[in-house]
């Protein structure tokens, strides 16, 4: 959860990336094609060798959204993407898969809140039942609408804070119990 440019964020989330690629692990990277030649200058910053890395398939950097259908945003190719990106990357011989991506561009131009819960719960739930896998999901919270930042704030386990602080959230609200309610 931030406000402001993105920009600000991207050495934060640059060192985790150097971490996880010295830890074995696939990065990868979802924004647009601005936020991703950032993300590759400050990677490289961190003393990373990007191209190689890019080479290699270990930092996988994109501005692509196939999991978008006609603009529109799809939980299931999302949440499809990210399984077979990580067997691939369990496959490939890495220890998982990271991933990060800023929540605004993700959903495409539509800002569909019942979507959005659900990715954050299926999300959730996949993090659960896959150790290997882990990310933050970025949430701007002066550009997204505030039951976006809610809904956020709720579906996440943990809040990234920085590339050595990540602290439980006080506002957490398990998939189950997110569930239920939404159904009274």
């Amino acid at each position: 959860m931030y406000e402001g440019a993105p920009s600000v964020h991207l050495p934060a989330l640059a060192r985790v990336i150097r971490a996880k690629l010295r830890d074995n692990y696939r990065c990868l990277y979802l924004n647009s094609r601005p936020m991703v030649a950032g993300m590759k200058s400050y990677v490289a910053a961190e003393g990373v060798d990007v191209e190689q890395e890019i080479a290699r398939g270990s930092l996988v950097v994109t501005s692509e959204r196939q999991y978008l259908a006609n603009g529109i945003f799809n939980v299931n190719g999302m949440v499809l993407m990210l399984e077979e990106t990580l067997q691939r990357a369990l496959g490939d011989g890495y220890a998982g898969l990271w991933a990060t991506g800023d929540m605004s561009w993700e959903m495409g131009s539509e800002k569909n809140l019942t979507k959005l819960l659900e990715y954050e719960r299926r999300l959730e739930e996949f993090l659960e039942a896959h150790a290997e896998m882990g990310g933050v999901c970025q949430y701007r919270t002066d550009t997204l609408p505030a039951e976006a930042v809610r809904q956020g704030r709720i579906a996440h386990r943990s809040l990234f804070i920085n590339e050595t602080l990540s602290i439980l959230n006080t506002e957490y609200v398990h998939a189950d119990t997110r569930r239920v309610a939404s159904s009274i």
